[in-house]
């Protein structure tokens, strides 16, 4: 999508216009729209999330026109500002536009920040959908999008900004959307080489000796039963060669995930390349974070594998070590994915030096018993570890809710047989985060389960069906701020 910011719009050159209206300030100058007309009839009142489309005719051209509702001038919310101009997009783009305008009329500078921010955002990421496999696919138009603001070179920053972030959420929402018989281990590791080259980040990939001699025992036992190799990933931005501080990120890399010998039902399995939701977000955040050059330094590590079924699966009633010493009690093979965590947890810790840690995961079922789709779930050891992230999610428009640790939690993830179960029990969101936190080598650290966000059963505002992209946006923020 090309993107511009102009400071005067010539009506007849596009064939399709947005136009974002407050409710109390139902004003437009230079285009023959009957505003007071279709408030009269109700029509469009400006209210937010309601949107009418018209057709206008200027100089014998025919021009589809979208009014978008944006509500209360002080009431509306960057997530909301973001959805409401999605969902205008969606209804503009039915009619198959090439040349777009988006007409904002606001004289406030910081507003002006968050429009073009919100509005190069919510486009680039409603236009996205994932139909890479359909024969019979439309070539899809090529989109030339010009956005009106007061003085354009003021905010050509925000708008490269914006365009920086809504292409990585997509490269993160490519990288789940695609199918487990394609996205493999081995296909992701070629991926991040790729990406790592494009956008300025160092790669490296550690393959299943160098995983063995690491003594990454944990991720090796979810691992084995697949007849395609581990890859542990490894991605190094070097931002601020001053400091010596870096952050560091773990994401969940299952490429698949069929419960192993705890198998899932095959409707459990369909979506279950999503499972790897965690990777895609790290690995989007550092395309982000490498093409800005922020002024940081961040690792990120993935242990990618997939958790099949065969004679060398590890089973329930296991016994397994793991990088950190730590032994582990096997109550079920379906909850794999912290297994992965705790040896990419320790590596990162002890291997990179990192002084804070974050890890990201669609760990638990039950993370969409406690916030839905609405919102990721986190449980932190440091306040203002998690108020950054905290704010970095508002930042994005997306939204988290922090967890309790209380000591009767952490009492449940100890086993009799041996230092810690894999299946410590309700509450489960909870206790499968102070599980992978039992490796964080006691630094500030935040895990964040996106179990109930990184993957949409259908369309929503800025969300396409599929893989969401979800935290992608935050992470760069966090490393940003």
């Amino acid at each position: 999508m090309k993107v511009s910011l102009i400071k005067e719009v010539e009506i007849s050159k596009y064939d399709g216009l947005m136009i974002p209206m407050y409710e109390d300030e139902l004003v437009l100058d230079g285009i023959n729209i009957p505003l007071d007309m279709l408030k009269e009839s109700k029509r469009f009142e400006g209210k937010d999330g309601k949107n009418y489309k018209m057709t206008i005719s200027q100089e014998d051209k025919l021009i589809e026109v979208v009014l978008v509702g944006l509500g209360k001038k002080d009431d509306i919310k960057y997530r909301k500002l973001l959805n409401t101009l999605a969902n205008g997009f969606r209804k503009l783009d039915k009619e198959n536009i090439k040349n777009m305008a988006l007409i904002f009329k606001d004289e406030n500078s910081e507003k002006n920040e968050i429009n073009v921010k919100a509005a190069v955002e919510s486009i680039m990421m409603a236009n996205y959908k994932f139909d890479d496999y359909k024969t019979d696919k439309k070539d899809k138009n090529e989109i030339s999008l010009d956005i009106l603001v007061n003085n354009p070179d003021n905010y050509e920053a925000i708008k490269n900004e914006a365009m920086i972030l809504a292409s990585s959420n997509i490269i993160a929402r490519n990288l789940v959307n695609q199918p487990a018989n394609v996205m493999n281990p081995i296909k992701l590791s070629e991926e991040v080489k790729e990406l790592g080259k494009e956008k300025g980040f160092e790669v490296e990939i550690l393959g299943l000796n160098e995983i063995k001699e690491l003594g990454m025992e944990a991720y090796l036992s979810v691992a084995k039963a697949s007849s395609i190799e581990p890859k542990f990933i490894i991605m190094r931005y070097k931002g601020d060669s001053e400091s010596e501080e870096t952050l560091g990120y773990v994401g969940k890399g299952l490429t698949y995930d069929s419960g192993g010998l705890s198998i899932k039902s095959t409707s459990g399995m369909v979506t279950m390349k999503s499972d790897m939701g965690g990777a895609s977000a790290v690995i989007g955040s550092m395309c982000a974070i490498s093409e800005a050059k922020i002024k940081r330094n961040v690792v990120a590590v993935v242990a990618a594998c997939e958790n099949m079924i065969s004679g060398n699966s590890y089973r329930p009633g296991d016994i397994i070590n793991s990088m950190g010493g730590k032994t582990i009690f096997i109550g079920n093979t379906d909850a794999e994915g912290r297994l992965t965590l705790i040896d990419a947890m320790h590596y990162i810790v002890t291997k990179e030096n990192v002084n804070k840690v974050l890890d990201i995961a669609t760990l638990t079922g039950a993370a969409i018993y406690c916030t839905g789709d609405a919102a990721s779930v986190a449980i932190s050891n440091n306040d203002e570890f998690f108020k950054d992230i905290d704010n970095s999610f508002k930042l994005s428009g997306e939204q988290i809710w922090r967890m309790p640790i209380f000591d009767e939690y952490k009492e449940l993830i100890k086993h009799e047989e041996a230092d810690l179960t894999n299946t410590a029990g309700n509450p489960g969101t909870i206790t499968a985060g102070l599980f992978v936190g039992e490796f964080n080598g006691d630094l500030p650290w935040v895990h964040i389960d996106i179990a109930g966000t990184a993957f949409a059963k259908k369309q929503s505002g800025v969300i396409s069906k599929g893989g969401t992209g979800i935290a992608v946006r935050p992470l760069y923020y966090l490393a940003k701020n």
